[in-house]
């Protein structure tokens, strides 16, 4: 038997290289606000949360509400920018291509945003009626919620589960829900993911299956 039954999947850093262009999008668009951040700002504040929350972390740094449009604007914006430039993750299609056990998806993103960058880099057939959104849950990550809707929808005990996750957020959540967490830190750095609870944690997508315990 194999040492995991399923493999669940963050989708933005994991299997699309999104991540840094919607980051650069989002500060864009709080400079506009009069606010100045660095890429390392956002990565340790706002990388891996909801919409809602990064909202609530706006609001706190302009002491008021953010413009009524500003999400809806965010999530133009990033569309346009990542129709241009999105890119999967190196290695991704070889990974899920030696699997061979069920894999899903599990988001702090809305099903849309799912769909549009899974569909740019063709990666949605893989997943299909098998993506799972914050949406649907009460509470986002750090909370297990995602997590654990996963495995129920995918009939599979969290003690069977391997997440792979690049935030520190994602780790905890993962952790809390009892799987398995492995740590890809391509661009978060490793020391963080570690921290956070990974299992183990790697900077190559192709390294996954073997530390899955699956022979690629």
């Amino acid at each position: 038997m194999a040492a995991y039954q399923l493999v669940i999947f963050d989708c933005d850093g994991v299997l699309v290289d999104s991540e840094p262009i919607a980051n650069r999008v989002f500060a864009d668009m709080l400079r506009e606000l009069g606010i100045s951040v660095t890429m390392e700002y956002m990565f340790e504040h706002f990388v891996g949360y909801s919409m809602v929350h990064c909202l609530g972390i706006v609001r706190e740094l302009l002491g008021h509400e953010p413009p009524a449009d500003f999400a809806a604007r965010c999530r133009e914006r990033t569309a346009q920018a990542l129709a241009q430039e999105l890119q999967p993750v190196e290695g991704i299609a070889g990974v899920l291509d030696a699997l061979g056990i069920p894999a899903c998806v599990a988001s702090s993103g809305d099903h849309d945003k799912m769909r549009t960058t899974l569909g740019l880099t063709g990666l949605l057939r893989r997943f299909e009626g098998r993506l799972f959104s914050v949406t649907q849950v009460a509470h986002g990550k750090p909370a297990p919620d995602i997590f654990l809707y996963a495995a129920e929808q995918m009939a599979v005990a969290p003690e069977q589960v391997a997440v792979v996750e690049d935030t520190p957020v994602g780790v905890t959540a993962g952790r809390a829900a009892g799987m398995t967490v492995f740590g890809y830190a391509a661009r978060m750095p490793a020391a963080r993911l570690r921290a956070a609870g990974a299992s183990a944690v790697f900077t190559d997508m192709r390294a996954l299956p073997a530390l899955l315990g699956v022979s690629a």
